[in-house]
């Protein structure tokens, strides 16, 4: 038995046998063992079985010559099986060095999953310059250890390798699909949470059928997509949207009916991007943006009508913008449409808009109602302190009020950022 499990652990890092091979030996003569020192060791097997769980494959099965208290634990681990195909020059210096990745070639996967129990946590397959391993990749998903997985991640996979593997993986929780010929048709997830698409191209008439065949769905975060014709989205699950359009593209998002939208987030969005963002129902939505004040082509809807200060979203809690630091009234006129809002963020960039002479100024006699009761966090990202920013920052120390007072005992805090 105890030669069956040192077997399980060889294969997961059968890449790297030479650089364990001192470590090896040192469990095997006890200098690893009852170190006064190894607190981690003391942990549950719960706990270290979490813990070898959440590192790649490659790591996992070295943990074993830790100790003698290790040796075991890889086995009942849930299994993180990363898995990655070489391209056709990658054999050229099979003589060098054992390449640094942490992913394991196919070749030793039926012996990883013959040896391992399961349950599995994730299954991660990168296909760029492999052949045809659909036959693999079902007989893969359809063993034991990989009965009950939890998250998928796959990229570079071609057509007919995609549908095999989404139709085999028809229970996960988590999934990422990335770099991939994508159809929202191929995938039919029921209890699926969380679904992250990287560089796809996703085709307008097909994006509905995605969601319809994601009954539980929370979070879907669509990054450097690119989206042909308007992306239209109802949920009645959903909870965050993370939405970042190919740079370049035209693109349009419209959340039509969304009841349990929370977060709504565009990162990256660039000054001239032609990308507009169109939401009609989100009763519950707390968090927005970054866009940017002058140029956005985010369009917020309440009801039939834009929200504006006399149609305004109470939802609304947390607000970041974009701004040079040039538009402090247009801002402001944001600010009315949201009058419950408890923290603003205010990203500055370089770009040197004009002035905002032609905006509505603000007018003490018309107050913000989010300034004068529920503000009460500004965060300014990219601060260099010069004239505009500053009063900037002053306007709202000055005129933000709680329980109908100056804000005389702000906090002002500073932080530097690292590159």
């Amino acid at each position: 038995m105890e030669n069956n499990k040192e077997a399980a652990g060889a294969a997961a890092g059968a890449a790297a046998a030479e650089s364990d091979g001192t470590a090896e030996k040192r469990a095997r003569s006890g200098d690893c063992d009852d170190a006064a020192d190894d607190f981690i060791s003391s942990l549950p097997d719960a706990v270290l079985g979490t813990i070898i769980s959440l590192l790649p494959t490659k790591d996992g099965g070295r943990t074993r010559v830790l100790s003698r208290r290790w040796r075991h634990l890889w086995r009942s681990a849930p299994l993180n099986l990363e898995v990655s195909t070489r391209p056709p020059d990658a054999d050229a210096d099979a003589a060098g060095p054992v390449p640094t990745s942490s992913r394991v070639p196919p070749s030793v996967v039926s012996e990883i999953i013959s040896k391992h129990p399961g349950p599995a946590r994730r299954f991660s397959l990168h296909c760029r310059g492999d052949g045809d391993l659909c036959p693999q990749a079902e007989s893969w998903l359809r063993s034991r250890a990989l009965a009950n997985l939890q998250e998928l991640d796959i990229s570079y996979a071609e057509p007919p390798l995609l549908t095999s593997v989404l139709r085999s993986a028809s229970n996960i929780l988590v999934a990422k699909i990335s770099h991939c010929d994508f159809e929202p048709a191929m995938i039919n997830f029921p209890f699926l949470k969380k679904l992250s698409l990287f560089r796809l191209t996703i085709s307008a008439d097909l994006f509905p059928g995605l969601l319809s065949c994601c009954h539980a769905l929370e979070s879907l975060s669509m990054t450097k997509v690119r989206a042909v014709g308007c992306l239209r989205l109802s949920s009645p699950t959903i909870r965050t949207i993370i939405f970042r359009h190919s740079y370049g593209e035209t693109a349009e998002l419209v959340i039509e009916d969304a009841p349990r939208l929370v977060r709504l987030l565009v990162p990256y969005c660039e000054r001239d991007d032609s990308v507009t963002v169109r939401v009609i129902r989100a009763p519950n939505l707390e968090i927005l943006g970054p866009f940017f004040v002058v140029v956005s082509k985010l369009l917020l809807f309440q009801g039939i009508s834009l929200v504006s200060s006399t149609n305004s979203m109470r939802t609304l809690k947390v607000l970041a913008l974009k701004s040079s630091g040039q538009k402090l009234n247009a801002v402001l006129n944001i600010l009315r449409g949201f009058p419950c809002l408890e923290k603003l963020c205010v990203i500055f960039h370089t770009n040197r808009e004009r002035n905002d002479d032609n905006e509505p100024q603000y007018d003490p006699l018309h107050p913000i109602e989010c300034l004068e009761t529920r503000l009460k966090i500004v965060v300014f990202k990219s601060f260099e302190g010069y004239g505009k920013q500053v009063d900037f920052a002053k306007f709202f120390v000055l005129n933000a009020k709680v329980e109908n007072r100056a804000s005389r005992e702000a906090r002002v805090e500073f932080r530097t950022t690292s590159y």
